[in-house]
């Protein structure tokens, strides 16, 4: 089930809290599952509009597990920093199939947005 490789061209980091004493908090979130009996290794690689690429930068999910994690996560991305505000996409390509979703709640506004969806897979 799933596909090797998955794109997310609309990743954009929000900031985190529209004030002080909100009780949510805006975030980016990437789930990804593998329900295959073996390990599933990933190479995730970050585009930019204005620097050069972030790539194969390695990931492991467990066997019939769930990985979940936040782009605010320096350390998934290999100390990649992405920047509050910033543009980017992400291409994740698995030894196994894989499902990717994307997350992202944006707290800029006070009504404020949350957006899930599925990454494009071949």
């Amino acid at each position: 089930m799933g596909k090797k490789t998955w794109y997310v061209v609309d990743g954009y980091r929000p900031p985190a809290q529209p004030a002080a004493d909100a009780g949510y908090e805006g975030h980016e979130c990437y789930m990804l599952l593998n329900t295959n009996d073996t390990d599933a290794h990933v190479s995730i690689s970050v585009y930019f509009m204005d620097k050069d690429p972030a790539e194969n930068i390695l990931f492991v999910v467990p066997a019939k597990r769930v990985a979940a994690f936040r782009s605010s996560d320096a350390d998934v991305f290999g100390g990649l920093k992405l920047n509050i505000n910033e543009q980017y996409s992400v291409v994740f390509k698995s030894d196994l199939d894989i499902i990717v979703q994307y997350g992202r709640l944006d707290v800029q506004q006070s009504n404020m947005a949350y957006m899930a969806l599925m990454g494009y897979s071949e």
